[in-house]
């Protein structure tokens, strides 16, 4: 019993020093709930998800939908039986695509947090120190803006040879700049402010300045940008596939998927489409959510 009241005092004190941040956070939910369609692209992100965990539960032929063949039923139109008919292989596509979803949600959500733990920290410090710092990382930058990223992941994995991990890589060091000239800006604009002049005359050390209280105040743009890039990510990653330099057969790819199908688009439309579809929505339900998240932490939105 005492226990019990003892742990009901805690949160009620906790509750009370964070009434104010908690308040911020039911806000923020209730304007993200309001938008709809940000709410719709959520709902099926987690879908999505879900899918792609409990695949083999979900996937009315598992083994096909890992790569295993059945060539009696090549080119079968949807049905009853087969829901997105068959591929030339004969294997159910609908299994495929429940399968496929695994591989864009590991790769974009993989590459998006190594993309940010490069990115955010470089940002920092250039924004933070200036100077030569900032000279020398902004131009290192401007080197990789100055080609088209997917271009420049195209060049790596042709480099580095076709896979799924080559094309993750590929893909990190095409993206990486884009967040750091993001969080420089921002750092920027925070280097000056007076709590951050506070803590360098209290003689806080640069570090603990940077990551305790510059980035922080940052990752409102961060999260934003990471939510509209992994929807970015699963295209280039779709496409890298597609010309070949990604996902290799049985693969259940999506990308890759589209590209077995190009060539019997005008007879048997299923066998890519359907993929297509699926990269569509899951993009689409991204920048939703993107949106969404850019109305409750844009501070100009909240007037």
């Amino acid at each position: 019993m005492e226990s019990s009241v003892a742990t009901s005092g805690r949160l009620a004190d906790w509750r009370v020093r964070h009434r104010a941040s908690l308040d911020e956070a039911r806000y923020n939910v209730r304007v993200f709930l309001k938008d709809k369609l940000a709410v719709l692209g959520l709902v099926i992100i987690i879908g999505t998800i879900t899918m792609a965990v409990f695949a083999p539960w979900i996937a009315p032929y598992p083994q096909q939908g890992q790569g295993e063949s059945n060539l009696k039923e090549r080119f079968e139109a949807p049905s009853a039986k087969h829901l997105m008919g068959t591929d030339n292989l004969g294997r159910d596509i609908l299994s495929r695509v429940v399968y496929g979803a695994r591989i864009p949600l590991v790769i974009s959500f993989t590459v998006t947090a190594v993309i940010v733990l490069i990115g955010v920290p470089l940002g920092g410090i250039a924004g933070y120190y200036g100077g030569r710092i900032d000279e020398v990382v902004m131009r290192v930058t401007d080197v990789f803006l100055a080609f088209p990223s997917l271009v420049l992941a195209i060049t790596f994995v042709a480099f580095l040879g076709p896979s799924i991990r080559n094309v993750m890589i590929a893909i990190v060091v095409s993206w990486w700049p884009w967040y750091t000239r993001l969080v420089r800006g921002v750092a920027v604009s925070l280097r000056e402010r007076p709590y951050v002049e506070a803590a360098r005359t209290m003689g806080v050390r640069d570090s603990v300045i940077i990551f305790r209280h510059i980035l922080p105040n940052a990752f409102g743009p961060v999260i934003v940008q990471m939510t509209l890039d992994i929807g970015t990510v699963i295209l280039a990653a779709a496409a890298l596939s597609f010309v070949g330099l990604g996902a290799q057969p049985p693969t259940p790819e999506w990308g890759l998927m589209i590209s077995e199908g190009r060539q019997y688009i005008l007879d048997y439309w299923w066998i890519g489409s359907f993929a297509g579809v699926a990269i569509f929505v899951l993009v689409l339900a991204f920048n939703f959510v993107g949106d969404g998240l850019r109305d409750v932490l844009d501070p100009r939105s909240k007037r």
